[in-house]
């Protein structure tokens, strides 16, 4: 069996390849929406589970956004002014990690199957089907799912050095509701590809963790809506206070760098946030399972929501290979 602080290891890396495989149902591009889950890439991020196996992740994730009357967002199809949303989404994904010695690392894959409520208002809706048609302040919400996004990522240690390729896929065949207000699903091909390093210290109880992406999106065939693509940063710092708990700082950047193809042009997105973590790996029947919660507070936003988030994510292995005692 692993000591506590194994536990604590493989429970990070747990969530944050869950988190990896995640989409994000309200930031940036059309409808503000972008594939790549701003946040994920906190503490631990480039930590590989040590074993084989196959484990589950349960990330419920809550935003508040919104954006002033003057700004003025593409929402499937239509033009929406004065965006107010606010999404409570769950993010369950199944993780395998078929081998431990591919290539020198780690390999893994997965799945996520987002389903959750978001809720818009607006305060002028411009519909075009038929005609150009303004109207008033408009409600839509709905429980629904979102597109599923397959993950694959390599990790390599050396010494405290974590290092971790990855790359996910957003398969536009979610429940799109066409020309409503509240999605899930994104409804386009998108496909991200990041670079993450951990430095962590199981004996210090440090981790500096840092994560770089591209994210490619594709065209919405329903609205004839091409968004640009996007590039993402993060970094983490994390004290473990003990083998069982720990706190930490994270901040992330967004920027989109090539134009949108509708109908407000270039429309490019830019955010920037800060936030806090904190993090308890507890034994349930003999499984380690690790509890993380965070918070995040958008301070400058171009072209997006701008809002406040709060996770709680809950990791556990659902079978391991363990090697004999």
């Amino acid at each position: 069996m692993y000591d506590l602080a194994n536990r604590k290891s493989m429970g990070a890396a747990i969530g944050a390849l869950a988190l990896a495989a995640g989409a994000q149902p309200a930031q940036a591009t059309e409808s503000g929406a972008s594939l790549y889950l701003l946040g994920s890439g906190g503490p631990g991020t480039a930590i590989m589970p040590p074993v084989e196996g196959v484990y589950l992740d349960k990330l419920i994730w809550i935003y508040d956004g919104n954006a002033k009357a003057e700004r003025t967002f593409p929402i499937n199809g239509n033009l929406a002014a004065g965006l107010d949303t606010a999404i409570v989404a769950d993010f369950p994904t199944l993780l395998f990690v078929p081998t431990t010695n591919a290539l020198g690392g780690t390999f893994a894959f997965g799945v996520t199957t987002p389903f959750g409520a978001p809720m818009v208002d607006v305060e002028a809706l411009l519909t075009s089907p038929g005609g150009p048609s303004l109207s008033g302040a408009r409600h839509d919400s709905a429980l629904t799912t979102g597109d599923p996004v397959v993950a694959a990522m390599m990790g390599w240690q050396a010494d405290k050095l974590h290092v971790q390729l990855s790359t996910m896929i957003n398969v536009p065949i979610g429940n799109y509701r066409e020309g409503a207000l509240a999605n899930l699903s994104l409804h386009r091909w998108a496909v991200d590809g990041a670079l993450a390093l951990s430095w962590h210290d199981p004996d210090t109880g440090w981790d500096v963790s840092a994560k770089g992406g591209y994210t490619w999106n594709g065209r919405n065939r329903t609205t004839d809506y091409d968004s640009g693509d996007e590039i993402h940063l993060e970094a983490a710092v994390e004290k473990a206070f003990s083998p069982a708990f720990s706190f930490g700082l994270q901040t992330y950047y967004q920027k989109q760098i090539s134009d949108d193809d509708g109908v407000l042009g270039p429309f490019r997105g830019e955010v920037f946030a800060v936030g806090a973590t904190a993090a308890t790996t507890v034994t349930m029947a003999g499984t380690p399972a690790t509890f993380r919660g965070r918070v995040f507070r958008e301070l400058d936003a171009t072209n997006r929501l701008k809002g406040t988030s709060f996770w709680i994510d809950f990791s556990i292995p659902l079978h391991m290979n363990l090697p004999a005692n």
